[in-house]
């Protein structure tokens, strides 16, 4: 047997959002993290919480405070059963496994250790259960060396300190377009701000929908993997640019999944980014994630941006928020294991490259700079800058050496080439011109150094040189900090390297394209007093030791885990979906229905392709949907179905769209009514002064004109100016200037309304809105289709603003009343008296039932109708309505928050519902 279970109304709308402010949130977090390290030494932060929601089935409606107390009972208790809690799972997904693989036979594969900041991250991670699942850089096509290569990994856990290899295998012409095409000619360079190199535009452009292809294949293969090794409760963690895709495949298989992703490249300006032609994308596929990360703030900045310019959603100061649902938006600093290299100081071999070194360049200042041979690391303009200062300080001449490791990369690409033939022609330039016979300026090595040698090198460094062009974080800066405690050397770092946001308070910034600053920084450096030195590594090696790369994967993965129980906690205040099948029954059952719908983003048909940007003139012309045609005609000539349209728009746009149709419509919010085989009325009164429209039209005027892409609409009884299109920031801002110029002059002491919309300023009469049109409708319908039987089915959905909610509520069963019953007219009052829209022996309904008319009445003189002659008595509506909670369905379209019941996601969910409404007709 089918059950349905109806999720439980919106009883949090008008409630306070929990908790209230950031700092409650971050103090709640502290009490729980403090909880679970005195349960569990190192045990993760909400770790199996998941069944916690399952087993309080009444958890929606504890307070926060009974709710912490029920979430930390409950990790108590599992705690002392088991004895101790198990580590929670983590699955860290990137591009590449953080091991090289070789076959050296049919069955058997050769694998060596890569060691960077991620792998040192979660090395160094006790407290998960960790498994990293990635592609191991070489094709395999057979099943053989795929399942050797899958053991071969397996048994490499001892190695990896307990972290847990798992393959992804990418067929070789996926790779290519997926890993060398999308992500490497694409994404990286734009990241960068690079762009795409001139020669090859058109070439990348042809093939670029091949190459985003294959990047949704690849992200969905990577996908596929998580999906068969997931376990429910596991935090899942997506790692960089190669996989954007990924966040919103993993919550299309599974929403409840823990999903974070975090990227380790600079994330550019809204600017740049809008150049990918796939941007909008990869930005909703990345809000898929529960949290989203960056090394600094300015890339999760520009990230929020990106959203709120392309994409038009709400930006926050806790990340991007979409219908209801936030996306947190955060900075996580990643640094290094420093204990690694401080330890490694004290090694023999260490010791011995160390003296080595200092023998070899003895007498002389060493610089450093450690760099891969690409094109954002600004080699060229470090050793140019270098160039400079010996030009200008030839006492430093024989008594500084540089000595500059770059390490190659990506050698068959042309334009990495040319950079190997620039910097080698610079530097032998530079030695030509300035070195003898026994010494050289600069030492310039095209390798790798091993870790022993290179820790060596940092220790007898003077002065470390970073002067990167454009760097996610520049990790080489945090290892010179970390191997200078008895040297305290000083850094010179790029203010374009993400590191220049937490060292630059020790180090010397400079802009690397300004060469004459850099070669002004070298000589500050070199000449450093010692007490300046100490000072600045000071501060830095404090940052370096503090702020590790454990501690900030431990953090991230804390920030997920509370990220996931914010989200619970604010389910309680975002409407429940509309059971679709629900309210369709309950219409089939009933004898007398009523549907109220909105026009406006309800019922109008989608945005073409262009989204955003080809609209707007379609958007200030709307048209239903021509989907809802024949479904809506159904309905509108079915006996026992009255359907009423409730629009802002003038009346012409709602005669154009509705003509054809046996159906109500209410016009500028309620201003004027029709039933489409009768003619317009108006509640307008007669005397109602319109003196003030030529001064707010001259303040629209003076907006628009300043606002691009902004329109105003005059209106019969209102005007509305409309932002929609404009750059949403600067709009906003020239709302906020309106409003203050509104209130202050024109509109001052005049009886209207200034309503606020999302992106829309409106000016209207006071007291008008879509709940008071309802109201006079009813007592036209009473009147009008001579009802013999009460309505015992109300549907009401819209999207509508916060001052029009009222429509919602209107036919609310169970809200108290609020006015007490105005006075009725007598049959000789110029009034038309409201229909009492009550239930039978309901008292308290037929006393809200009267709110929005004695609003009215208090506010108008005069009410014009086509008929005034025609009367409906108190007596002969009390009737009309026969309507209990579970009959009546309010629903916001789009709009998580609302006064209604129930929410639409999207209009074409009202699509949905009206051909199954339609479909029940049918049968």
């Amino acid at each position: 047997m089918n059950v349905d279970i109806v999720p439980p109304p919106n009883t949090f709308s008008s409630g306070p959002p929990t908790p209230k402010t950031r700092l409650e949130r971050l103090l709640r977090e502290r009490e729980l993290r403090k909880l679970n390290k005195s349960i569990n030494e190192g045990d993760s932060d909400f770790n199996g919480f998941d069944p916690f929601f399952a087993e309080n089935e009444n958890w929606r409606s504890l307070n926060e405070e009974e709710f912490l107390e029920a979430a930390k009972a409950y990790s108590y208790r599992n705690a002392k059963q088991d004895g101790r809690a198990s580590k929670q799972r983590l699955l860290v997904v990137a591009n590449r496994l953080p091991v090289s693989a070789v076959r050296q036979g049919e069955e058997s594969w050769q694998l060596e250790v890569s060691v960077g900041g991620l792998v040192s991250a979660l090395l160094g991670l006790k407290e998960f259960d960790a498994r990293w699942i990635g592609w191991a850089g070489v094709n395999v096509p057979d099943q053989i060396g795929k399942r050797a290569l899958t053991a071969a990994l397996a048994e490499k856990v001892s190695t990896l300190n307990n972290l847990r290899c798992i393959p992804v295998f990418l067929d070789e012409e996926t790779v290519h377009q997926y890993y060398n095409g999308y992500c490497n000619n694409i994404l990286w360079p734009l990241f960068h701000y690079l762009g795409l190199p001139q020669e090859d535009r058109l070439a990348t452009t042809r093939t670029f929908q091949t190459q985003f292809d294959a990047y949704k294949k690849a992200n969905q293969m990577f996908a596929d993997v998580v999906n068969e090794h997931y376990q429910e409760g596991d935090v899942v963690w997506c790692h960089d640019y190669h996989l954007m895709f990924l966040p919103q495949c993993l919550k299309e298989h599974n929403s409840r999944m823990k999903v974070g992703w975090f990227l380790h490249t600079p994330f550019p300006s809204s600017e740049i980014h809008r150049m990918l032609p796939s941007r909008s994308e990869l930005l909703r596929s990345v809000l898929a994630a529960d949290l989203v990360g960056f090394h600094t703030y300015d890339y999760a900045r520009h990230f929020v941006s990106a959203c709120t310019r392309i994409l038009g959603l709400e930006g926050t100061p806790e990340g991007v928020e979409d219908q209801g649902r936030l996306t947190r938006v955060a900075a996580f600093p990643i640094g290094i294991d420093s204990d690694r290299f401080i330890r490694a100081l004290e090694l023999p071999q260490v010791q011995s490259h160390m003296k080595e070194l200092n023998e070899r360049f003895a007498g002389r200042m060493v610089m450093l700079g450690v760099d891969r041979l690409d094109m954002i690391k600004g080699i060229p303009q470090k050793i140019l800058a270098f160039e400079k200062f010996l030009e200008e300080n030839p006492m430093w001449r024989d008594k500084v050496v540089l000595l500059q490791i770059a390490v190659p990369t990506r050698t068959d690409v042309p334009e990495y080439q040319k950079l190997t033939s620039q910097v080698h022609e610079i530097v032998g330039r530079i030695n030509g011109r300035f070195g003898t016979l026994t010494a050289v300026p600069i030492h310039h090595l095209d390798r790798s150094l091993d870790f022993h040698a290179l820790c060596a090198l940092y220790a007898v460094t003077d002065v470390a040189l970073v002067t990167s062009l454009r760097d996610g974080m520049n990790l080489v800066s945090y290892e010179f900090v970390a191997c200078q405690d008895s040297k305290k050397g000083v850094l010179i770092l790029s203010e374009f390297a993400g590191a220049a946001q937490s060292l630059g308070a020790g180090a010397i910034l400079v802009n690397p394209w300004n060469i004459t600053e850099v070669a002004a920084a070298i000589g500050y450096a070199l000449n450093m007093a010692a007490d300046e030195r100490e000072k600045r590594h000071h501060h830095n090696f404090m940052h370096v030791t503090t702020h590790t790369s454990q501690e900030w994967a431990a953090t991230f993965v804390s920030e997920l885990n509370d990220t996931i129980v914010e989200a619970q906690l604010r389910t309680r205040q975002v409407t429940p979906l509309l059971p679709t099948k629900v309210a369709a029954d309950c219409f089939t059952q009933s004898r007398n229905r009523l549907i109220i719908l909105g026009f406006n983003a309800t019922l109008t048909e989608p945005l073409n392709a262009l989204g955003r940007r080809g609209s707007q003139i379609r958007d200030m012309d709307p048209k239903l949907n021509p989907e809802l045609k024949e479904p809506l005609k159904m309905l509108c000539d079915d006996p026992r179905t009255t359907v009423i349209v409730l629009s802002g728009s003038q009346r012409t746009n709602l005669d154009e769209n509705f003509g054809e149709y046996d159906i109500w419509l209410a016009a500028e919010n309620g201003m004027f009514l029709r039933y489409t085989k009768g003619d317009w009325m108006t509640t307008m009164p007669e005397n109602l002064n319109m003196d003030w429209v030529d001064s707010v039209q001259h303040v629209f005027e003076y907006f628009t004109e300043r606002t691009p892409r902004s329109h105003f609409e005059l209106r019969e009884t209102s005007l509305v100016w409309n932002y929609k299109y404009a750059d949403l920031e600067f709009g906003r801002l020239q709302a906020r200037d309106m409003l203050q110029h509104l209130w202050t002059g024109p509109i001052s002491n005049a009886p209207l309304d200034v309503v606020q919309g999302a992106r829309s300023v409106e000016v209207r009469a006071v007291g008008v809105t879509k709940g008071a049109a309802i109201d006079r409708i009813l007592g036209e319908i009473v009147h009008n289709k001579g009802m013999t039987e009460p309505i015992d089915y109300v549907l009401c959905a819209g999207h509508f603003l916060a001052k029009d909610e009222d429509v919602f509520t209107f036919f609310e069963p169970d809200l108290p009343s609020e006015f007490p019953p105005p006075i009725r007219p007598r049959d000789n009052d110029p009034f038309r008296p409201s229909v009492s829209t009550v239930r039978p022996g309901s008292k308290a309904s037929y006393l809200k039932k009267q709110r929005s008319l004695s609003t009215l009445e208090r506010r108008a003189t005069n009410h014009l109708y086509a008929s005034p002659d025609r009367m409906t008595t108190t007596t002969e509506g009390s009737s009309i309505l026969d309507l209990t909670a579970e009959n009546y369905f309010s629903c916001a379209v789009a709009r998580k928050c609302s006064n209604a019941r129930y929410l639409l996601r999207f209009p074409r969910d009202v699509v949905t519902l009206i051909k199954e409404l339609a479909h029940c007709l049918e049968n």
